[in-house]
């Protein structure tokens, strides 16, 4: 029986697996691909100590401090569900040769979250070329140029909010109506964002507003939707920052209690609901989705983990 098994490629999962490295666990680190969404994140200048990083580079880095305390990360594989026997899980992993069943006393998902995508013209071929879904990421490459936000929740009114001191125009679109009933275009914002957006003079808000295709040579350089009145428009642009949600990779998971957003809920510790097994990083239900605050999480699973191995009884 192994100690650990180690769902999850990305911040989370290296993080607990050095850790875990550390201190000696049996463990396997199991994951479809390295790096997740870090990978795909094009610059990244908000990793603390390090100014400007590709996002292919740091999951790289990441992974390489992994493997040098001897860790094979098993690149390519799924995971199709976790159950528990007694005190341990059986861990039930699908790859290229076939299907097995892993027994282990602690399990660490760190399986992070993929971007809901517009599913329009262009979007995925301008991605990283224009096309962004972390504001907080890739906000700042577009100083003094223009950008349009595409979404309706507190996500979107921030990235609006931001790139009001870094773009020398913003356009933010909703699909909502600007009446009350839709809380004047956003019906899942708070209100003080919404009205600090509706305040700002860089910030021109497109209401009952749909996007239909990214266009561009090389990089984005037109948004087209229709609006209101169901006519097609146009839009001059050098980013589009996409924010219409979120959604976990949590889909494997039975019995571990999820939110209405499918996030699996943790405690402090990162504790679920189910005995020895932890979760980590974007999948769970921590306030901010950070490549920083997922290696926390990361670490403080793993350190919790040990703690639970350190009691552990059959």
């Amino acid at each position: 029986m192994l100690d650990l098994v180690i769902i999850g490629g990305a911040a989370a999962g290296c993080s607990a697996a050095v850790y875990s490295a550390r201190r000696k666990l049996n463990f396997r680190m199991i994951t479809e691909n390295i790096g997740g969404e870090v990978a795909l994140s094009g610059v990244i200048n908000n990793w603390p100590g390090i100014i400007s990083i590709e996002g292919f580079d740091l999951a790289q880095k990441l992974a390489e401090h992994v493997r040098s305390y001897g860790v094979k990360i098993e690149e390519g594989l799924w995971v199709e569900n976790i159950s528990t026997e007694k005190n341990h899980h059986l861990v039930r992993v699908k790859g290229p040769n076939g299907t097995e069943e892993i027994k282990t006393k602690t399990v660490i998902i760190a399986t992070g979250i993929h971007p809901r995508l517009l599913d329009i013209p262009g979007e995925k071929e301008f991605n990283r070329k224009g096309v962004t879904y972390c504001t907080v990421c890739d906000g700042p490459l577009f100083k003094n140029k223009t950008t349009v936000t595409i979404g309706s929740g507190n996500s979107a009114l921030e990235s609006a909010i931001m790139m009001n001191e870094i773009a020398k125009k913003v356009y933010l679109i909703s699909k909502f109506t600007n009446t009350p009933e839709n809380k004047g275009g956003f019906p899942k914002g708070e209100d003080i964002l919404i009205d600090k957006v509706k305040s700002l003079p860089n910030v021109e808000i497109i209401y009952g507003a749909k996007a239909t295709a990214i266009i561009g040579k090389g990089q984005v350089q037109t948004l087209k939707f229709s609006d209101s009145a169901n006519k097609e428009q146009s839009l001059n642009t050098d980013g589009v920052m996409v924010h219409v949600g979120q959604i976990p990779n949590s889909g494997f998971v039975q019995s571990v209690k999820l939110d209405k957003g499918k996030q699996i809920i943790v405690d402090e510790k990162c504790r679920t609901n189910i005995s020895g097994i932890f979760a980590a990083g974007d999948v769970t239900n921590v306030a901010y989705k950070q490549i920083g605050i997922a290696t926390g999480q990361g670490i403080t699973a793993a350190l919790a983990t040990i703690e639970y191995i350190n009691l552990w009884k059959e």
